[in-house]
């Protein structure tokens, strides 16, 4: 006969075994895409804590709580390898900016730009997020520790090593790997062996590359070269970030680019992209000047016409006068009776006064959506098969901070056919974690976490607009991320399971 005593442990050990198999989830009916791009097939997905434990023609158990995904479509969470959603989750834990379009894993520390991993850890601790968090190390980050405000010249020996050393700590932590932003001003002084030392001590770690490379206009040939130089020295996987032709005069050029691309690999280069689906960019309009000359008229009047369309290319902040905020720089010129090409060096010099006058500004003090591509060559990017998809966003601003995912489903899956549904979803998860050096995370298989998509596929569609950004998405029915839902019907859950993934 059991004693008092031995009666009570013998029920908490039922109790919590009990409510430990109620833990699982059965989403059952359900077209299941499992991110590998092989075909779509009709079937169940179990889940229990954070794990999947089962795939395929189940039957619910007792303990199941089932999720009837009839005329539905599960597919691995979305995997953001070039994100800038970081300090939105901060400010909105529940991203809603990543969840409403699917995206379950976010790739930071992009185009050199980068928070120490002790900062990221301490963040997620302190008020968790929705989202996963993945970081690269930045180059840029790198000079202002070692090299302060003095960054308009190419690194010493000593300051490169210095560098060095800072990486090396970085990558113990969890880093990718080294990312560059070549173009911006603060790194673009750089001379190509110190990013290539840099990036050697990425390699020694297992590390990846990742770069907005140092042109993507006047000299984007020779800035591809320096990045094939980069993966043929190293042997490490090197990624152009949000691979685009930026010069009128080279549209058209993709296909020539992509066999270019195709040839290093033949040579053992492990090259590869992440792309956006918008034929604008957004960015400070100091990008417009490629040649860093941003007084010069005949600069001015070079971007007006070989760079980007002034009469479709919108401020999307100007700290000065926010009233320009939705205007384009046409629309600009015309309010203050000046040619564009003066109304863009005077923005740039008015933003310019105001930084000066408010460094403690927390924000950038300008931005532009910058229409200055052809869809044409973007919808060539996409469809390169060692191309994955990415936002480039953050809430507000460009579109693709609300609808980068979504849009592929809508325009490019479903309206357009340039992508299958199951090549598109193998470009948004699987494709993304191999591109960023991600383990157990972008299929649908046993033992992977279960970072999950569950979606309408016809009506699935992108909403936001360069008028209204952070409109949401339809059709994204529910996310869980690591086994928790975390958004239902275009409402958060309140859940927040988000954590930090090491390489």
């Amino acid at each position: 006969m059991l004693t008092r005593f031995a009666f009570l442990v013998l029920l908490v050990c039922l109790i919590t075994t009990t409510g430990s198999a109620q833990r699982t989830i059965l989403i059952q009916s359900v077209q299941v895409i499992n991110g590998s791009g092989s075909k779509a097939f009709k079937g169940s997905v179990r889940i229990k804590d954070s794990i999947i434990i089962a795939v395929g023609n189940l039957q619910p158990m007792p303990t199941d709580s089932v999720i009837d995904g009839t005329n539905l479509v599960l597919t691995p969470g979305f995997i953001d390898t070039h994100s800038h959603h970081f300090g939105d989750t901060d400010e909105d834990p529940s991203s809603l900016a990543t969840n409403s379009q699917g995206i379950t894993t976010i790739v930071i520390g992009q185009d050199g730009s980068s928070y120490p991993i002790d900062t990221i850890r301490t963040l997620l601790k302190k008020n968790p997020m929705a989202v996963n968090v993945a970081t690269y190390t930045g180059h840029t980050t790198l000079r202002e520790q070692v090299m302060g405000s003095d960054l308009l010249r190419p690194a010493t020996e000593k300051e490169t090593e210095q560098m060095q050393a800072l990486l090396a700590k970085e990558m113990q932590k969890g880093s990718l790997g080294l990312s560059t932003g070549l173009e911006y001003e603060d790194a673009f002084y750089s001379s190509t062996q110190e990013v290539l030392q840099l990036a050697q001590t990425a390699a020694r770690w297992g590390g990846s590359y990742t770069s907005h490379i140092r042109s993507e206009d006047i000299t984007l040939d020779a800035a591809i070269e320096e990045i094939l130089t980069i993966g043929r020295i190293t042997k490490m996987p090197i990624q152009l970030s949000h691979i685009k032709i930026g010069l009128k005069d080279k549209w058209g050029t993709a296909p020539a680019i992509l066999q270019r691309l195709d040839r290093a690999r033949s040579e053992g280069i492990k090259v590869t992209a992440d792309v956006y689906p918008y034929d604008f960019w957004s960015s400070t309009l100091r990008v417009l000047f490629p040649k860093r000359d941003y007084t010069s008229l005949e600069s001015a009047e070079f971007a007006v016409n070989h760079l980007f369309d002034p009469e479709r290319s919108v401020l999307v902040r100007y700290a000065p006068h926010p009233i320009y905020i939705g205007k384009s720089i046409t629309n600009i010129a015309g309010l203050q009776n000046k040619s564009t090409p003066q109304t863009l060096l005077q923005l740039i010099e008015k933003a310019d006064s105001f930084k000066k006058a408010n460094p403690a500004y927390p924000y950038g003090v300008e931005a532009i959506a910058a229409k200055a591509m052809t869809e044409k060559d973007v919808t060539t990017f996409i469809k390169w098969p060692h191309a994955n998809i990415c936002s480039d966003g953050r809430a507000g601003g460009h579109p693709r901070g609300f609808g980068a995912f979504t849009k592929i489903l809508r325009e490019y899956v479903r309206e357009r056919s340039v992508l299958s549904l199951e090549e598109a979803i193998y470009k948004m998860t699987y494709l993304g974690a191999l591109n960023s050096g991600i383990k157990n995370r972008g299929l649908i298989k046993e033992g992977y976490y279960a970072d999950l998509v569950l979606f309408d596929p016809t009506t699935v569609a992108d909403q936001s607009t360069l008028e209204q950004p952070t409109t949401l998405s339809s059709g994204i029915e529910m996310v869980w991320i690591n086994g928790r839902l975390t958004y239902h019907k275009q409402k958060p859950s309140g859940k927040r399971p988000g954590v930090f993934i090491k390489r």
